[in-house]
């Protein structure tokens, strides 16, 4: 069992008179760090709304027949709490009139969970969000060092549970990911009229992971207007399979200023959306797997870590860039990725002059670990 870095932080957030909310995409460990934290299973009702029976015991609930249900409870979890219908109005009769219950859900469908529950829950709720395994995770599961010589298969077929549990299944497990789990709130979605076009927008976005995207290109290459293609990036990043950067931009005249770049959350994923699961070796997209691998290692970081940090890229008119910027407490700490150890790189003198209140780092397959375990 590798143990998950939310493990603590929901154990020391229980009783405390707020519902919990788990959410992160299909197949990233939800229902098993549920199971973990539920522990005694004879405390615990559990409820997975997948299941139709699930869903019935909810309609038209009310206060005295959840106590009743509840009797000799001391949690509740719900499981894929979306599928309920008026789900929030639910989670806080329960954490209302019966408030020593615990109750904690998981949501696979972000945009779906995050607007049934926020009004209702105002003030009453903790949101946590559960991503794929991160370095950190593998790194205290068995050791620093195995976990960096791991790294050329990590950016393969990324950090999904069941992909690192099963390296030898790791191509059926990510395509059936792709193909049956990943999308699936998203197709079910009342937006999504073009679940083809959906996919061909993704493999349109696999190819350009490190680079600036526009949305009209986009647009002509997945046959869909550009209003409709800036509408499904953002259910995609609200449901936790992509991530954007803005460009970064405050007073140089030659800055881009309405750029993004995007990322996938996972580079499995990736990889399974464009059926390439080619050694590092025989790849000419080394550079941009390990961009994507750094940003979203990243973000894990920040997330577990309460750190509050404005993530971004930088680009000018003449082509000067920089990987990735974190902004923090008001100070700019620039990071430039290259996988070859011996690579030589230069900032832009254009960046430093322009912002002398930084920070500047290389990061390759030598030093990553100053990057991903908060040792700057």
């Amino acid at each position: 069992m590798i143990k998950r870095l939310l493990e603590d932080k929901i154990h020391g957030l229980l009783f405390g008179g707020k519902a919990i909310i788990l959410m992160g995409a299909r197949q990233t460990g939800k229902t098993t760090l549920l199971k973990v934290i539920a522990g005694d299973k004879e405390q615990v009702f559990w409820l997975n709304a997948d299941e139709p029976e699930v869903r019935t015991i909810f309609e038209n609930v009310g206060s005295s027949r959840l106590k009743l249900m509840f009797a000799g409870k001391k949690m509740v979890v719900i499981d894929e709490a979306q599928r309920i219908q008026d789900i929030g109005m639910k989670l806080k009769l329960i954490t209302d009139q019966i408030p020593e219950i615990q109750v904690v859900a998981s949501g696979s469908s972000a945009f779906e969970l995050a607007n049934k529950i926020n009004e209702p829950l105002t003030g009453r709720k903790i949101e946590l969000k559960l991503f794929p395994l991160s370095f950190k995770e593998m790194v205290d599961h068995h050791g620093w060092l195995e976990e960096k010589q791991l790294l050329s298969q990590r950016m393969i077929y990324g950090y999904y549970p069941e992909v690192v549990s099963k390296p030898e299944q790791a191509r059926s497990i990510l395509i059936e990911i792709t193909e049956s789990y990943l999308f699936k709130d998203l197709f079910s979605y009342e937006g999504i009229h073009k679940p083809g076009k959906l996919m061909k927008l993704l493999q349109a976005l696999a190819f350009q992971i490190g680079k600036e995207v526009s949305y009209y290109e986009l647009s002509r290459l997945a046959e869909l207007d550009k209003e409709t293609v800036e509408k499904y990036i953002g259910l995609l990043e609200r449901s936790y399979i992509l991530l954007r950067l803005p460009a970064f931009s405050r007073n140089h005249r030659k800055e881009l200023k309405r750029g993004r770049k995007i990322y996938f959350i996972d580079n499995g994923i990736r990889n399974a959306l464009l059926s390439n699961f080619a050694p590092l070796e025989l790849r000419q997209d080394v550079g941009e797997l390990w961009e994507n691998f750094l940003v979203v290692e990243r973000l894990k970081v920040l997330h577990y870590n309460e750190i509050w940090a404005n993530m971004y890229f930088w680009r000018t008119q003449d082509q000067q860039e920089i990987d990735y910027i974190e902004e923090r407490d008001g100070v700019l700490y620039a990071f430039e990725f290259k996988w070859n150890p011996k690579a030589n790189y230069r900032f832009s003198a254009s960046f430093t002059k322009t912002y002398p209140n930084h920070q500047l780092s290389v990061i390759h397959q030598d030093n990553v670990e100053d990057f991903l375990l908060l040792k700057e």
